[in-house]
């Protein structure tokens, strides 16, 4: 029977920190009035309370801090079939719920389907991708958050969460997202991409700065995560990489590689893993 969805079980999960009012909603939501949609904020922050007049908008308080754990909490307490990941600075566009619903519609089998975005500003979408196709752990590489829609009770149900030692605010800056789609594909959940471009996002992004120590830190960390010590030979040849695309100079490479050492060493640490 094919499966028949409606604004209603629609619920949008708002990360975002040290907020006192709802005036960063209004730029989101350039269409319609954000009270016009389910939405759930969690709000990370130690002395500032954002409080909800509106009964469509939930919001959850939290002195945690990291976005994955903003994102597990949401996702804890969400309340509708089929929930969004958002951020605090995407413009979403006209159609969005719609073309999400749909996709959930048509795909009956999706438990995640990803989308497309745009960077403001920009002409072509992000994704080159122009027509459905369900992820392999290759593609799932490409996916960024804002992009995440998926059916809540098959996520609670399988398990599936972010990793909180990766993302903003905690100990590893990046790859969130691809360990969330790992998860999930490890959980034999059914992951698709589907075209259509449902938000637009300011043209910085913390991933892009590619040789920077917090990025080189935090990739390396990632890696050994996913291969262990083969993490080390990685390393060697993602420096002579960032080296040939000149994002890196050949004199910076010595101390580029302790950078990336000490990101090894910091997730063996935490996560107790000898060799």
């Amino acid at each position: 029977m094919l499966n028949v969805f409606s604004e209603k079980d629609f619920e949008i999960l708002i990360a975002t920190k040290d907020r006192s009012n709802f005036d960063f909603l209004m730029p989101m939501f350039p269409s319609e009035h954000f009270s016009n949609f389910n939405i759930l904020i969690v709000n990370q922050s130690l002395n500032k309370v954002l409080s909800s007049d509106f009964d469509s908008v939930r919001v959850i308080n939290s002195t945690e801090k990291g976005l994955s754990k903003s994102r597990n909490t949401a996702i804890q307490n969400a309340s509708k079939k089929i929930c969004l990941i958002s951020d605090d600075d995407v413009v979403f566009a006209e159609n969005f719920r719609k073309d999400i619903l749909l996709a959930f519609q048509n795909q009956e089998k999706a438990d995640i389907i990803t989308f497309n975005h745009q960077r403001i500003g920009a002409v072509q979408p992000q994704k080159k991708w122009d027509s459905a196709f369900r992820h392999t752990s290759e593609t799932i590489w490409n996916v960024s958050s804002i992009e995440i829609a998926f059916k809540v009770a098959e996520i609670k149900k399988k398990n599936i969460a972010f990793d909180t030692n990766f993302g903003l605010g905690s100990f590893f800056e990046t790859a969130e997202e691809f360990l969330f789609l790992k998860t999930a594909l490890n959980q034999k959940a059914n992951v698709y991409f589907s075209p259509e471009i449902i938000v637009s996002h300011p043209e910085f992004s913390s991933g892009k700065n590619e040789g920077s120590d917090t990025l080189i830190y935090s990739r390396a960390a990632l890696f050994y995560k996913l291969h262990r010590s083969f993490a080390y030979i990685w390393l060697a040849k993602y420096i002579f990489f960032l080296i040939r695309k000149k994002y890196i100079r050949f004199s910076e490479a010595g101390e580029k590689y302790k950078s990336g050492l000490a990101g090894i060493a910091k997730f063996r640490e935490i996560t107790q893993h000898k060799l």
